[in-house]
């Protein structure tokens, strides 16, 4: 978790030395800002093309490839119905108010015809990525959420964007230690893939 946090910082000081990197993404339709989370694989039409070797360098270095996506800016996300859980945070040991809309409901906006099956691939800034089933997404209620505390969430800390759930609500998550429950949630989660298992 450590390095983890170390690459998360290095990046977040690349991306204030090379601010016209930032405005060189691409520009789907209707957004006004910088492209925070990007849905690929079974989305309905989506609102951009294919990955661009160039302007995708984060996701071509993680190996990611579509030939659409669907992607949301911070102005698209928050515009989602939004909810709040209190979680207990593994690293301060306390509860936490996040706010955002469920998963579930990001994907359906995408067009994602969700199917018994399907599962999701929650990728980070960092390289984490975690494998979520539609159902388990589904049944922890989980989140995107975009803001912690009421404020919201930078880049260098857990967002812009963060998937997680409320692990203190289900009795088989709240039994695992604070670490283990939040192994399928990575933060400054950039990327959702959805795929058929």
């Amino acid at each position: 978790m450590h390095q983890r946090r170390q690459l998360l910082r290095l990046t977040a000081l690349g991306a204030l030395a090379a601010p016209s990197l930032i405005q060189a993404q691409p520009s789907p339709k209707a957004l006004r800002g910088p492209t925070l989370l990007t849905v690929s694989g079974l989305i309905g039409a989506g609102n951009r093309g294919p990955i661009n070797k160039i302007q995708d360098q984060m996701m071509v270095k993680q190996k990611v490839s579509f030939g659409k996506a669907h992607a949301f800016d911070f102005a698209a996300i928050t515009a989602l119905p939004a909810v709040t859980i209190q979680p207990t945070l593994e690293y301060d040991g306390a509860r936490h108010i996040l706010k955002g809309p469920l998963l579930i409901d990001v994907l359906k906006s995408c067009g994602v015809k969700v199917q018994d099956g399907m599962v999701v691939f929650l990728r980070a800034v960092d390289g984490y990525a975690a494998q979520v089933s539609v159902a388990d997404a589904i049944k922890y209620r989980f989140i995107v959420a975009t803001h912690l505390d009421g404020h919201p969430m930078a880049l260098g800390g857990l967002g812009p964007l963060w998937a997680v759930f409320d692990a203190d609500r289900f009795a088989d998550m709240a039994a695992k230690s604070l670490p283990d429950r939040f192994a399928w949630c990575p933060w400054a989660t950039y990327h959702i893939e959805v795929k058929a298992a």
